[in-house]
């Protein structure tokens, strides 16, 4: 394995083909790894509605999203060229015990990979990922985003390896027994326990990821890793301060460390009412301003498949804010005025359309490859 002067590891030759033709107006993402860093799989309006016609969204039955996977869901990720998703699965928030509740939802997820085998890999390496794209899969990336699940027991940390997790968020907004999430007031940073934990995480391998930390816990773990990091789903704080977002601080060590932060789809990327397309893309280019291109991906932190109800969604995402905001997991940025997605990069086209976007914007097609999932590649095949 080929090792470059920045200490980072080389792509496999294979990986490194010419650039991507471009043809009359769109790139050809059907001949790239896009890797949504975090994201899911689901055919559902949240909480709203509760049929299960082919085209009509599935409601949710319980908290777990993996109740909303269907047919139609797994259909349309894979025509959204998606090859890799870090999927959330175990405890993020709420009143379960954080183990137990992880270990079942693992169980639940490798029984659903079981129940696709042609349309879904578990992913344990970057081969993985190249054969899902071989064989027109979706990779199923096993992620965390709240460590609470490790307790006060870092062999679980092996565990939670041994059974197929590759990433791990430290925080979700809140505090938890490693550091401070994005929510929490003051700028406290790593526990002594969370410095335990990051080392655990690097002996055994893991991706560790800093979205929904705050900025100390964030600069405390990027510091001291000896792996790169993620930010696996996030926004630009330079363009739009609020919490969730990171700051250029942030951005640049992640980079400088030899890590990829992933831009979402989300509502935070615009300072007042509904996020569209052009934020995306703008938040894109600042932070490849700040990172460089080799360091800047997309994690959506959403699906592939289109709210048939907007109305119906609307209202059970009002009630989740309150709902978010009455169990002290809120954020700020977060309204019923506005929806958790990009209504212009919403349905399956929209990884095709970004890259037209970018491409028209004078993005070559090459740095497009990279920021759909060729940087997110080459920090996995590093980390694993």
């Amino acid at each position: 394995m080929q090792v470059s002067s920045a200490g980072l590891v080389a792509l496999p030759s294979a990986l490194l083909s010419p650039p991507l033709h471009a043809r009359i107006g769109k790139i050809a993402i059907e001949d790239m790894v896009v890797i949504n860093a975090l994201g899911g799989i689901s055919n559902q309006n949240l909480w709203a509605g509760s049929v299960g016609h082919e085209n009509e969204n599935v409601g949710q039955a319980t908290l777990r999203r993996i109740r909303s996977i269907d047919h139609r869901a797994i259909k349309d990720t894979r025509a959204s060229g998606t090859t890799a998703i870090n999927v959330t699965l175990g405890y993020v928030a709420g009143p379960e015990e954080p183990y137990e509740y992880t270990i079942d939802d693992i169980a639940e997820w490798n029984a659903l990979i079981r129940q696709y085998p042609n349309d879904l890999l578990k992913v344990w390496t970057v081969d993985d990922i190249l054969k899902a794209k071989k064989e027109n899969k979706t990779g199923i990336i096993f992620g965390f985003q709240n460590a609470e699940s490790v307790g006060n027991k870092l062999e679980r940390v092996e565990t939670f390896s041994n059974l197929g997790v590759r990433i791990i968020q430290l925080t979700y907004n809140d505090r938890n027994h490693i550091g401070n999430g994005s929510a929490m007031p003051g700028n406290r940073g790593l526990t002594p326990f969370g410095f335990e934990v990051i080392k655990a995480l690097n002996k055994n391998r893991i991706l560790i990821d800093l979205s929904h930390s705050n900025e100390k816990t964030c600069l405390d773990a990027v510091k001291i890793s000896g792996m790169p990091i993620t930010v696996s789903h996030t926004g630009c704080r330079a363009l739009v301060d609020i919490p969730r977002n990171k700051s250029d601080a942030e951005l640049r060590l992640v980079a400088q460390k030899g890590g990829v932060v992933g831009i979402y789809f989300m509502p935070f990327l615009k300072e007042d009412g509904q996020a569209r397309a052009v934020d995306v893309v703008r938040h894109i280019e600042h932070a490849l301003n700040v990172c460089g291109e080799e360091h800047v991906g997309i994690g959506t932190d959403g699906d592939a498949t289109t709210i048939d109800d907007m109305a119906m969604y609307r209202s059970a995402i009002a009630r989740e804010v309150w709902q978010r905001k009455q169990a002290g997991i809120g954020a700020a940025g977060e309204s019923n005025q506005v929806i958790p997605l990009i209504p212009d990069l919403m349905g399956p086209t929209q990884f095709q359309k970004l890259a037209d976007m970018l491409h028209l914007r004078g993005h070559s097609s090459a740095r497009i490859e990279k920021i759909l999932g060729g940087n997110f590649l080459r920090l996995m095949l590093e980390v694993w």
